[in-house]
């Protein structure tokens, strides 16, 4: 049997649009796409999205909804200036944000943030820091173990002291020093660190290391190159800059050259 152009047309017309018509009923057809992040497989908190598992794309609207977290402590947490939409805003875009402090503050915060303020388990294998309102927070609502506090009060960043003495902070934090998202408590005192506490230890890769830096340490261009998959930029290129500038996280890689230094050691 031969179909003419009309039949054969309405034909395709019903076969293409019927099928996509079908898919999103049943829910196979989706336009966009969905953040999911796995979820535990074993133990307590077996079935429960796991935050080791969220990335830098997922906004905090995304969390929010997750984790069931107010999308106004994510926001107070991190300290979002008052003209930045937290429904919208993107992990990944901390980095930048919080860009010249001696402890990076991006998506590992979020990470340990979120599975501290939920109480579930977290693997720490590197340092991660936190906004001392981040902190505060957890403090005032979190299930932390005594370990947990130590860990904090080792690894908080008061924003305002760092403001005043690193000229590398962006003007996006700059703007969310005065006034402060949270009224200063008592308990902001005694999470205060010192100056001494947030000094980067010697040979550690911190957001303002440069590939220079690393070859001073021993690492050689190669395996720089081996690592980026990618030849190295100008050597006094700061390594966080350069991931940023190819829109990838500065904390994906870092952990890696780390190792790389620490081989050299």
């Amino acid at each position: 049997m031969k179909l003419t152009a009309k039949p054969l047309a309405v034909l395709i017309f019903i076969t293409l649009f019927g099928g996509i018509a079908l898919t999103a009923a049943t829910g196979w057809w989706q336009t966009t796409t969905t953040k999911i992040p796995v979820k535990y497989a074993e133990g307590e908190a077996s079935g429960q999205y796991n935050p080791a598992d969220i990335r830098g794309s997922y906004k905090f609207s995304d969390i929010s909804g997750l984790f069931e977290i107010p999308l106004a402590d994510l926001q107070k947490a991190f300290r979002l200036p008052a003209d930045v939409d937290p429904v919208d805003f993107q992990v990944k875009s901390l980095e930048a944000q919080f860009a010249g402090l001696p402890g990076d503050i991006g998506t590992t915060s979020i990470r340990l943030f979120v599975a501290f303020y939920k109480g579930l388990p977290f693997d720490i294998s590197d340092d991660i820091y936190l906004p001392l309102e981040a902190v505060v927070i957890l403090k005032q609502k979190a299930p932390l173990t005594p370990d947990q506090v130590a860990y904090l009060e080792a690894h908080t960043i008061n924003l305002d002291i760092h403001a005043s003495t690193t000229a590398a902070i962006t003007p996006a934090v700059q703007a969310t020093n005065a006034p402060l998202l949270l009224t200063p408590t008592p308990e902001q005192e005694i999470v205060q660190p010192t100056a001494t506490q947030h000094a980067a230890p010697e040979r550690t890769i911190t957001g303002k290391t440069t590939f220079q830096e690393l070859m001073d340490w021993g690492v050689t261009q190669l395996a720089i190159e081996q690592v980026l998959g990618n030849p190295m930029p100008a050597p006094s290129t700061v390594i966080r800059e350069y991931y940023s500038a190819i829109g990838k996280e500065f904390s994906s890689v870092k952990s890696t050259l780390q190792a790389l230094v620490d081989q050299v050691k």
